[in-house]
């Protein structure tokens, strides 16, 4: 053997040694043993769907609309919006939405903020009134945010911090962090924002701008920095791809363990005897992914999207597998059954399991030729048909697959009456093993249509916004999705419950600045500014920072004052942890946390107080 072909050995070992499809995340352990076609699939097409953003925090009355519903309705953590969806905080009312693995929108008393477009680079939203604020740790090269406001449309490709706030007449838009914006108005030309700048735009027609430098931060401006802080510092992530949203959640309810067929698992906490998965929660309807399971508990997202549930001696575990593809989002990860007992008069029930480890999901939801058709899509782990682990190249006949592992755990399949699928009047009930011997497999769309309650995350009346400030037209880049033949071909109407959305005022996309000034990294490091890598380097429980009430009180006072710089620049920030414990977004008393992550949450009687204010 020549020494070119010892060197171009060499190398090629150590490409594989340090390729990703040998990374198994189990707590810095090694990797249990990978049975045989254990592979990395690439599926295409629908590898390179979107992930839906994700309402991740609520404190206090927060609404939820989504065309095709009869009227407002209460918001719910965890639910995966789609284009045409919009929230409102009303009376002491706080929202977090996850718009990417490190980057969140947050609004605060009194704001609506809708969602209209979401393509795999491109994410539309609108605000039309109230006070936001974007905070973006991480972008990719080529990507875009879009915020339309009805002064302005304001467009981000870098990461930063932004804060946003919409009066009766005027919109003020501020960015800090080494944040940079193009503005535009109706009418104008793009208007570049340089960082650590606040302009305010006054009408809508012949607009008036003011530029200054970015007043000092805010209270409201360092609880969104900690809370951000404290979402990305979570350890739960060395056990999932960067790409699963709410892995802060996980190290709150649950704990990770080593089991040897499965590496890394996680093991809910506080679950009621004989509980399985997805069997506290609901199906919901979702115009983009179809039937959507939106479960009650806080953690209820990266488990319900993403991995598989396998029951380990006496307990139900999480496992994601082995981390080597980019985690592709799943509105449910089940088998559907069909047949059976009837449950009432000519009635049959639908009912689902989790899918075991390497089991494929066979997709109700999706693009022709996706449907219907087995998928490991997003799965890192080996694929598993019938009980037998298959290569990739095996040809999969979908009716050829009969047997689901857990279908013959107790206890484990549960359903509901066909007719009242999707619907907030019955729970699911667990199947006995007489019933599920009945069951056969669903393999493909589900004979179940949407109606007004399935576009509801959440039975009860909300409160709306204000009908002016529904009927704001913004301007924007682009018109907004349209979801009306969706809604048609699924016999739904638009509903009448929230007011007509006026046609945004569409203005030229500004032409890109990509290229060494683009960040495409984590703003992390030198691109943090001296007050954040000094809080870095402070122990754990300090860094993590939560707002007390009496620090928080003072967001009352800068969050109103944010559209103002001659106010926002006296507000004051408060430090130190609080006494009170949060609550879940249920209303629910959280177990007691461990001190660096009790430091780092926003305890609920701080947030209260800056709610009141705003």
């Amino acid at each position: 053997m020549s020494s070119r072909q010892i060197v171009a050995g060499s190398l090629a070992l150590s490409v594989l040694m340090i390729s990703p499809a040998l990374t198994w995340r189990a707590k810095g352990q090694a990797a249990p043993p990978v049975p045989a076609g254990a592979q990395a699939p690439a599926e295409s097409g629908e590898s390179a769907e979107v992930t839906p953003p994700r309402v991740s925090y609520i404190y206090g009355e927060v609404s939820f609309w989504r065309p095709g519903a009869e009227d407002w309705a209460p918001a719910r953590v965890n639910t995966p919006l789609a284009p045409g969806d919009v929230l409102y905080s009303g009376s002491g009312g706080n929202v977090e939405i996850q718009v990417g693995p490190r980057a969140f929108v947050r609004a605060a008393e009194a704001t609506q903020i809708g969602l209209d477009n979401q393509e795999p680079d491109f994410l539309q939203l609108r605000v039309t009134g109230g006070h936001a604020a974007l905070d973006v740790r991480e972008l990719a090269a080529g990507h875009t945010v879009e915020l339309g406001t009805p002064n302005a449309v304001f467009t981000v490709e870098r990461t930063g911090f932004y804060r946003v706030g919409v009066g009766p007449d005027s919109t003020t838009f501020t960015t800090y962090r080494g944040g940079m914006a193009t503005m535009t108005a109706a009418g104008g030309a793009p208007t570049q924002i340089a960082a650590n700048q606040q302009v305010v735009i006054t009408g809508t027609e012949a607009s008036r701008v003011e530029t200054a430098a970015a007043p000092q931060l805010t209270a409201w401006d360092r609880w969104n920095y900690e809370r951000t802080n404290y979402l990305l510092q979570s350890t739960s992530t060395r056990n999932l791809p960067p790409a699963v949203y709410g892995a802060e959640a996980l190290e709150q309810h649950g704990s990770w363990r080593t089991v040897d067929t499965y590496g890394a698992v996680w093991v809910p906490a506080s679950v009621s005897p004989g509980w399985v998965p997805y069997s506290a929660g609901r199906w919901i309807w979702d115009p983009r992914f179809g039937w959507t399971w939106l479960d009650d508990a806080p953690w209820g997202w990266a488990p319900y999207h993403y991995g598989r549930w396998v029951f380990v001696g006496s307990y139900w575990a999480w496992a994601p597998g082995p981390v080597i593809v980019r985690p592709v989002y799943s509105p449910a990860l089940v088998v559907f059954l069909g047949g059976g007992v009837r449950v009432g008069i000519g009635v049959r029930p639908l009912c689902w399991a989790p899918l075991g480890w390497g089991e494929p999901v066979i997709p109700w939801w999706g693009r022709r030729g996706f449907v219907g058709v087995a998928s490991w899509h997003g799965w890192g782990g080996p694929r598993v048909v019938n009980n037998v682990v298959v290569t990739r190249s095996t040809t999969v006949n979908v009716t050829n697959i009969n047997v689901y592992r857990n279908v013959t755990v107790t206890n484990a399949v549960v359903g509901v009456s066909a007719d009242r699928f999707g619907q907030h009047q019955d729970r699911p009930r667990r199947i006995d093993e007489a019933e599920v011997r009945q069951l056969t497999p669903v393999r493909g769309p589900l004979d179940v249509k949407p109606v007004a309650a399935s576009v509801t995350v959440a039975a009860g009346s909300a409160p709306k916004p204000p009908v002016a400030m529904q009927r704001r037209a913004v301007v924007a880049t682009r018109p907004p999705h349209d979801p009306t033949s969706r809604l048609g071909a699924e016999g739904l109407a638009t509903g009448r419950a929230a007011e007509p959305t006026p046609a945004p005022r569409i203005v030229p996309s500004p032409r890109s600045a990509r290229g060494t000034d683009h960040p495409t990294v984590s703003n992390g490091g030198q691109r943090q500014d001296r007050q954040e890598r000094g809080e870095r380097r402070e122990p754990a429980a300090d860094r993590a920072g939560a707002v007390t009430a009496a620090g928080v009180a003072s967001v009352t006072r800068s969050v109103r004052a944010a559209g103002d710089p001659r106010r926002a620049s006296g507000a004051a920030a408060g430090a130190g942890v609080g006494a009170s414990r949060p609550r879940c977004a249920s209303g629910a008393r959280r177990t007691p946390q461990p001190a660096a992550d009790r430091a780092g949450a926003v305890t609920a009687a701080g947030i209260a107080s800056a709610i009141r204010a705003v």
